[in-house]
């Protein structure tokens, strides 16, 4: 499978400039809220140290905690089971409906099974899954990935939202009001979750000393599909455990802060067993997280999935999450993918300015922009860097080494700068020149002005 291509993958969306405007000005806000909320909690950055060191210890501690839970979750009445990769999670899963009769299910917003594939893997074997989230149901109906983790449509337009249900739901195609397309929705869904032989969600904390799992949504619709079907199927990956209800608290105060900037999450979902003539069913998956948690990047696994890293990087604000091609874009992904598949993402950690937010907003302090150096350094070693970069650092590494070198260049560029014609330095051959005018050349290099200075 080829490489990403993340910068041309964006170009479309850079040159679109009224998604892209719209894009950057709804994560920025969300940024913005999150600082003002924030600010307005004195103990904030103790809550993330004291957070970040729990998830330390729980990672540290996770074959005891996983046991633990299990144990407490089955005497719950919770059917567990144990998925090594997104296959067996998969098959897991088809193999419940199979056993229940199942042919349609509604479904609420899951990282877990979107990196799984498990909509698709279903629809082949005939099973009809509506994704009950509005983002991801958007995003279902268009035939895209989500481009966000908390806000999946993010990228679209109200009126893009409009063309969409009119062609799939037969709704007006001229009437983009948020609330009609909302009620659009609604009136689709609620068909749905009557007649829904099952439900399913993903889930964000596992309870070990409770044996029970927490759902945090901002539209009830993870609620409706765990409580209304007489069957329930939930997925986990491993790292989403915290010791128990006392811990519990602390991140639920972090994670809607984080992600958008409000106090709560509008749904904060509690399950520690089946609901009265139901059947619960959760699925706990690795694939590939204990490998992940042996290697030098594993406080990657300390992700709560806020998406605050999203909202604050000036790269993923600007080229959408649609231009990673990944599960998960924006600064986790390019810290995380990789792991996945060195090859195929090998050019995501160059997505990054290196300027640092996303570690400063991250709720559980994951050192991201240290991580970015890491794999880059991995796509080097390994190879799979591309062959123009690596000459360019060779020639690069060489010319530098040289002092002779570094001034011939110097003055060279310079003369250039001053003899180039304006029109030439300002056409499409110069890709600076798209968005910016040329500053004027200075008369000296700085390197000739401070032989002056020492000389006077």
């Amino acid at each position: 499978m080829k490489q990403v291509n993340q910068v041309k993958n964006a170009s479309a969306f850079v040159k679109d400039s009224a998604h892209r405007s719209s894009h950057d000005k709804h994560l920025w806000d969300a940024r913005m809220r999150r600082d003002k909320t924030a600010a307005a909690i004195p103990e904030w950055e103790e809550m993330r140290e004291l957070a970040s060191a729990i998830k330390k210890h729980t990672l540290s501690n996770l074959d005891t905690y996983l046991e633990r839970f299990e144990e407490n979750a089955t005497r719950n009445g919770i059917h567990v089971h144990w998925a090594r990769d997104a296959e067996e999670h998969n098959r897991i899963v088809y193999d419940i409906f199979q056993q229940h009769g199942v042919k349609t299910i509604t479904k609420g917003k899951s990282m877990l099974h979107e990196e799984c594939g498990l909509r698709e893997y279903l629809a082949e074997r005939g099973i009809d899954l509506a994704e009950a989230d509005l983002g991801e149901r958007i995003q279902q109906l268009d035939g895209q990935r989500p481009s966000h983790i908390v806000m999946p449509a993010i990228h679209k337009l109200r009126e893009d939202v409009a063309e969409l249900f009119a062609e799939k739901l037969g709704s007006d195609p001229h009437n983009d009001d948020p609330h009609y397309l909302n009620k659009v929705m609604r009136n689709d869904m609620r068909k749905r979750f009557v007649k829904a032989d099952a439900g399913m969600s993903g889930v964000n904390f596992l309870l070990a000393e409770t044996g029970g799992f927490v759902v945090c949504t901002n539209e009830g619709n993870a609620d409706i599909s765990a409580n209304v079907p007489p069957l329930y199927v939930a997925s986990a990956g491993i790292e989403k455990m915290i010791p128990g209800p006392e811990q519990l608290p602390l991140f639920i105060r972090l994670l809607s802060r984080s992600a958008l900037g409000f106090a709560i999450t509008q749904y904060t979902s509690h399950y520690h067993g089946p609901a009265e003539g139901q059947e619960l069913h959760l699925v706990l998956v690795d694939n590939g997280r204990t490998d992940r948690l042996a290697s030098e990047t594993w406080e990657v696994l300390k992700c709560i999935r806020c998406s605050a890293c999203f909202n604050t990087c000036p790269v993923f604000r600007r080229s959408g999450g649609l231009s990673y091609e990944a599960t998960y874009a924006g600064p986790i992904g390019i810290v995380l993918e990789p792991s996945y598949d060195l090859h195929r993402y090998a050019q995501l950690p160059y997505a990054c300015t290196h300027c640092g937010s996303c570690g400063n907003v991250c709720p559980v302090k994951i050192p991201i922009p240290d991580y970015v150096f890491h794999w880059r350094k991995e796509v080097v070693e390994q190879k799979e860097d591309l062959l123009s970069h690596r000459y360019e650092m060779l020639a690069g590494s060489k010319a530098l080494a040289s002092e002779k070198l570094v001034e011939a260049g110097e003055k060279f560029t310079l003369a250039a700068l001053k003899h180039t014609p304006h029109a030439l330095m300002a056409s499409r051959f110069n890709p600076w020149a798209k968005a910016h005018e040329m500053p004027a050349a200075p008369e000296k290099t700085f390197r000739q002005w401070y032989r002056e200075q020492q000389k006077s």
